[in-house]
C-alpha cells in the first residue's frame, strides 16, 4: 500500500512539472511589447435600481460603488487613459425599448482630471434598466483605436434585461474583431445566474470575474485591474498556416494568430537547430455558439511524418477557450564533414474538434493563437517524446517495471514473514 502510493504521488508530480512547464514557456519572444500608445481603461458601471439595496458593510450597493471609484481614481497611474461609462443611469421609465439604450459616457476615455472624474461619479443615483449588452458595445467604441492595452472592467448587480441581445455573445463578437481587448467583470453581491453571466462575458475575452460582496474587495480588484492595464503588450502576428506541412509558413520565436475551420488541420514549420528546445502552446477560442465536448490537439510531426511528441486538451462546455502545449529539445550531434550541423524542421500541426450549433456559421474559423518559442535546451537532451512527452511508451514501461519489481519485493516479505511465523 505505501509503495502503491509512493508511486501515485511520484506519477502525480511529474505530471504537474509537465503541465507547467507546458502553461509557461520560459522566455517567449513573443511578439514585441508595444509602448506608443497609453493603456485605456473604460470603468462599467451598472447604476440600475437594484443598486438601491442596502447589502455591502451596511450601505447601499450604489455608496459603495462610489466610494471604491474615488478611491480607484486616486490610484491610478498616470499613464493610464480612464473612462467612466454607465448603464442604467438616466432613464427611470417603464419602456423597455428605451430602457435598453440608456447608456452613457460619464467621463470620456483620456487623461485623467480626478477632481473632474470624481464630481461626475458624485451624481449618480440608481434609476433603471440593465442594458449590459448595449454598454459593452459602447464601451468597445469608447476604446477604439491605437495598439495600447484596452480593457473594460464591468461591475453589475444584475444580469442583462435587454435580451435577446445576449452579452455574452457581444462579448464573443468583441473578441473577434481581435482588437485585442479584454473584458474583466465584477458581481456585486452576485446570484448563480448573474456569476453565470458575467463570467461567460469574460471568458470570451481572456478576461476573470470576481464576486464581490465588500467595499474594499471592489476597491482592491479594481485597483488591480487598472494597474494591469498598464503592463506592457504584446502583439500577435498574423500568419495564415497550410493544409500540410510542405506548404506550411516557416515561423520564428513570436506570438501568432489565424482562424481554423471546423474540422480543419493547420500546419506551420519552425527550424530547430541542435542543442536547441521547441516549445510551443496554442488556444482556441469559440467566438460563437457550439456543442458542449471538444478537445484541441498541437502535435510535432517530422517532414517525414513521423510523430515527435504532441498535447492535447479537452473541454466539457464550461470555458470558451481551451489550450495545449509541447516541448522538444533537439539533441546535439556531430556532423560526419566538420561542418556546422543543419537544423531540423518540426512541423506543427494544430487540430480542433469543436463543431458549431444548429443555424450558426462555420466561417470565418474560429481564432487560433499560437506561441512559438526556441531555446538553448538542457544539457544532454534527449529525444523527449521518448520519455513521455509524447506517445508516453517509455514512461509506462517505467510503471510497469516499478510495480513488478514492487510486486516481488512485497512477495518476498511475505513470504520471509510466514517463514519466520512458522519458526517461532
Amino acid at each position: 500500500m505505501i509503495t502503491r502510493k509512493r508511486l501515485a504521488a511520484g506519477v502525480c508530480a511529474l505530471v504537474a512539472a509537465l503541465t507547467a512547464g507546458f502553461a509557461f514557456p520560459a522566455g517567449a519572444a513573443a511578439g514585441e511589447p508595444t509602448g506608443q500608445d497609453a493603456p485605456k481603461v473604460d470603468l462599467v458601471l451598472d447604476v440600475s435600481g437594484s443598486m438601491r439595496a442596502r447589502d455591502i458593510d451596511g450601505q447601499s450597493r450604489m455608496a459603495a460603488a462610489k466610494q471604491a471609484f474615488n478611491e480607484v481614481l486616486d490610484a491610478t497611474p498616470e499613464e493610464v487613459e480612464l473612462g467612466i461609462r454607465t448603464l442604467g443611469a438616466n432613464y427611470p421609465g417603464d419602456d423597455r425599448k428605451t430602457g435598453c439604450k440608456d447608456t452613457a459616457q460619464l467621463y470620456p476615455v483620456g487623461p485623467l482630471d480626478r477632481t473632474e472624474a470624481k464630481t461626475a461619479v458624485a451624481t449618480l443615483s440608481p434609476t433603471g434598466w440593465t442594458p449590459i449588452g448595449p454598454a459593452l458595445l459602447k464601451a468597445a467604441d469608447d476604446l477604439d483605436g491605437g495598439d495600447g492595452s484596452k480593457r473594460i472592467v464591468l461591475i453589475s448587480d444584475g444580469e442583462d434585461t435587454c435580451a435577446p441581445l445576449d452579452p455574452c455573445e457581444v462579448a464573443r463578437e468583441i473578441a473577434a474583431k481581435g482588437i485585442g481587448l479584454t473584458i474583466d467583470t465584477l458581481g456585486l453581491v452576485p446570484t448563480a445566474e448573474l456569476s453565470r453571466q458575467l463570467s461567460c462575458i469574460a471568458e470570451a475575452t481572456g478576461g476573470t470575474y470576481t464576486s464581490v460582496e465588500h467595499q474594499d474587495e471592489l476597491t482592491d480588484r479594481v485597483n488591480q485591474l487598472v494597474d494591469r492595464a498598464a503592463d506592457p503588450v504584446v502583439t500577435p502576428v498574423p500568419v495564415e498556416g497550410a493544409a500540410e506541412c510542405a506548404e506550411a509558413p516557416a515561423l520564428k520565436s513570436g506570438l501568432f494568430t489565424d482562424r481554423e475551420e471546423f474540422g480543419q488541420q493547420r500546419w506551420y514549420r519552425v527550424d530547430v537547430l541542435p542543442g536547441q528546445e521547441l516549445r510551443a502552446s496554442v488556444s482556441v477560442a469559440a467566438d460563437r455558439a457550439v456543442n458542449p465536448g471538444y478537445g484541441v490537439l498541437l502535435r510535432a510531426v517530422t517532414t517525414h511524418g513521423r510523430e515527435i511528441v504532441r498535447g492535447e486538451a479537452a473541454g466539457n462546455g464550461r470555458t470558451d477557450v481551451i489550450s495545449t502545449g509541447l516541448r522538444y529539445p533537439e539533441p546535439e550531434r556531430d556532423d560526419a564533414d566538420g561542418d556546422k550541423p543543419a537544423a531540423e524542421t518540426v512541423c506543427l500541426a494544430v487540430t480542433h474538434s469543436f463543431s458549431p450549433t444548429s443555424g450558426v456559421k462555420s466561417t470565418p474559423g474560429l481564432p487560433l493563437e499560437l506561441t512559438v518559442d526556441v531555446v538553448d535546451g538542457p544539457s544532454q537532451a534527449g529525444d523527449v517524446a521518448s520519455f513521455g512527452l509524447g506517445r508516453g511508451w517509455w514512461l509506462l514501461g517505467a510503471l510497469i517495471l516499478t510495480g513488478f519489481l514492487a510486486g516481488l519485493v512485497r512477495g518476498w516479505l511475505s513470504r520471509w514473514r510466514v517463514a519466520v511465523w512458522r519458526t517461532n
